[in-house]
């Protein structure tokens, strides 16, 4: 019997000793223990229990309900929930990648945030529109609720900019190559820019903000992939170009895959970086607050910006969902209207170095730093949601994954050409 089984049969007995109450309606009275999956946001998955264990502590002060946490690697995550979908003793609550939510709101294991069960956590109106915009098919009440809120920026040295002669950011991606070029100095250890080649994940992240800007598509408006489509191809020889054409990324960096990019960043190995909410993580590291700077993504210069084509991030972020087949469904729904309640909010993503995915929060000066201010600006302007069909999750597996084979070949001294590009997304298409 599992823990959260045990706990609920004993306060069962319990109850049923003293009086018939809590005997019916979805049992949401006598489960007194929540099962809460947390995915890894900080530097270690020490961070996190840190950081939540505090706040779980509370909810139970002040509901009487336990949640025992766990917190889940992003390598790990995604399979563990869809295994969960098919599990009546899996977790209660957990966070998922909000690029996943449609692909997850397909398996019809979520309870839907419909207008009711909305108002149970504070309404539609509290969320930021873009956020809530990433939680499932359009057409459809979202499968979970955003939690933190991130956007992509470029994270940049001012020292190594400022002894490289370089003033200020780049703005299109023909400066970035040009000030990556000034910056990489391989027989130092130092590099323009640092990516994590071996994640699928984050490639697949980069596959469609800049296929966006070519004006690309990964999905047609009937939901059929179209993967291997010329502005597709462009957009990842760009991005994978940056190591196998343009050599301002380190060959190593084909391995990476667990943050060694920023790693590298903050140890000064690479003077960018493009990430999502990085400050906490490369402060813990040992990197100074003063010695970067951030900056939103490039764009492609004229004439493909012409015609408004300006995105430069996805809408990235956490949202939290609750399994139909927690026995606690009352409890669960308080726990995502605590966790989503301007003071948690504020908490959190001050840890995290995220945005508030409710509005109310931003009254906190917190979010107004240099950083913060970028990242909103991004979020909620310029930044898009990956298409929210239910083969998404699919979509990041098998082209981040041909991306991750594309930089293994550009590491190894391999060409990457557009012929083999459109190779990797054809095969990556026909196992849809």
């Amino acid at each position: 019997m599992s823990i959260r089984r045990a706990v609920a049969a004993a306060t069962a007995i319990v109850a049923l000793a003293g009086s018939a109450a809590g005997c019916g309606g979805d049992s949401a009275a006598d489960a007194r223990t929540l099962v809460y999956w947390a995915s890894n946001q900080g530097p270690s998955l020490d961070f996190d229990r840190a950081t939540l264990q505090p706040q779980l502590d509370e909810f139970e002060h002040v509901t009487g309900i336990h949640v025992q946490l766990e917190v889940v690697p992003w390598s790990d995550l995604l399979d563990r929930l869809m295994a969960a979908t098919k599990d009546d003793d899996g977790p209660d609550v957990v966070n998922i990648g909000n690029t996943w939510s449609a692909s997850l709101q397909a398996t019809g294991a979520f309870v839907p945030f419909d207008g009711q069960t909305l108002d149970k956590v504070g309404g539609r109106d509290r969320f930021v529109p873009n956020a809530l915009a990433a939680a499932g098919a359009a057409g459809t009440p979202p499968s979970a609720v955003p939690l933190y809120s991130l956007s992509y920026a470029l994270y940049y040295n001012k020292r190594m900019f400022a002894e490289a002669g370089i003033a200020n950011p780049p703005k299109t991606w023909d400066e970035l190559v040009a000030d990556g070029k000034k910056l990489t100095k391989p027989a130092k250890g130092q590099w323009g820019l640092a990516v994590e080649g071996a994640n699928p994940a984050e490639n697949a992240h980069h596959a469609f903000t800049f296929s966006q800007q070519y004006r690309g598509q990964w999905f047609g408006p009937g939901g059929d992939a179209t993967f291997a489509t010329e502005p597709n191809v462009a957009a990842i020889k760009r991005y994978v170009g940056l190591m196998a054409d343009e050599h301002i990324v380190n060959p190593a960096d084909a391995g990476y895959s667990k943050n060694e990019s920023r790693a590298d960043f903050a140890s000064r190995k690479a003077a960018m970086l493009m990430w999502q909410a990085a400050g906490p993580s490369l402060q813990q590291a040992g990197l100074n607050a003063d010695e970067y700077g951030v900056a939103p993504m490039p764009y492609l210069a004229d004439p493909y910006t012409a015609g408004g084509v300006r995105i430069n991030s996805m809408v990235a972020g956490i949202n939290m969902a609750v399994y139909k087949h927690t026995r606690n469904r009352t409890g669960a729904l308080e726990f995502v209207e605590f966790m989503t309640s301007d003071k948690e909010q504020i908490i959190l993503n001050k840890a995290y170095g995220s945005l508030p995915s409710v509005r109310s929060a931003y009254s906190d000066a917190a979010f107004r730093t240099p950083e913060q201010e970028v990242l909103f600006q991004v979020l909620n302007s310029t930044a898009a949601p990956l298409p929210q069909v239910p083969e998404e999750s699919q979509f990041e597996t098998l082209v981040g994954t041909a991306m991750a084979e594309l930089f293994a070949d550009a590491a190894a001294g391999r060409p990457v050409t557009p012929e083999s590009i459109r190779a990797k997304l054809s095969a990556a298409e026909g196992k849809l």
